[in-house]
């Protein structure tokens, strides 16, 4: 407020935010500071009831959503490219062999179809943890759905659970961290060596001369 149009002292909503009153003595905000009368605002979202300290936190479904992602990137390494060309007949060309071997052959299909059980899994498992979150008595637990968006569900997961577990819920997120690192290195370094047996194979083909 400022000096020209100082009101008179008095309570006044805490412009720092702390949602309640703040004391104006005529000049400057004081330190004091009080509930305000009116109660909570209609709009802010209700506080989630503390849990009991004895109440476990983690379940076996949460493991699983975490673990899971680095499962189906290591599928990856199912996939080794079969030799994909030959010299054509006329002898002056290389020409692709098998299309479907840059993708692994049959293996890929495979491996995609994994893939996708795996992923449908992480679903289930983290409606399953949900549902076990609710039965143990917390309020509003992170949506199950936001599994479809991968690690979002076990971050969210972890940040309500510890809000009102005392600080307790937090070591999924870091296990879902750790396993996304690991996952994206572990995806590059399948894309070098695939990347390196295509033109391993492609340099042995090349016809030396006419």
């Amino acid at each position: 407020m400022s000096d020209a149009a100082a009101p008179l002292a008095g309570w006044y909503p805490d412009p720092h935010g702390s949602g309640g009153l703040r004391w104006w003595d005529g000049v400057r905000w004081t330190e004091q500071v009080t509930a305000s009368p009116y109660g909570r605002s209609p709009y802010a979202p209700a506080q989630r009831r503390r849990l009991p300290d004895e109440t476990p936190v983690y379940t076996v479904w949460i493991w699983l959503v975490a673990v899971l992602p680095l499962i189906s990137t290591l599928l990856l390494f199912l996939l080794h490219p079969q030799p994909l060309f030959e010299e054509a007949a006329t002898g002056s060309a290389v020409v692709v062999r098998d299309p479907l071997a840059l993708l692994g052959g049959p293996a890929y299909f495979a491996v995609m179809g994994i893939s996708w059980l795996l992923a449908a899994a992480t679903i289930v498992f983290s409606w399953l943890d949900y549902r076990e979150l609710t039965r143990r008595g917390v309020e509003r637990p992170f949506h199950w759905a936001w599994s479809f968006l991968g690690i979002v569900y076990p971050i969210g997961r972890s940040i309500i659970v510890r809000g009102v577990a005392g600080g307790r819920g937090m070591a999924p997120l870091w296990v879902a961290v750790a396993v996304c690192i690991a996952s994206y290195a572990i995806a590059f370094t399948w894309f070098i060596l695939m990347v390196s047996q295509i033109v391993g194979t492609a340099v042995d083909n090349v016809p030396v001369g006419t």
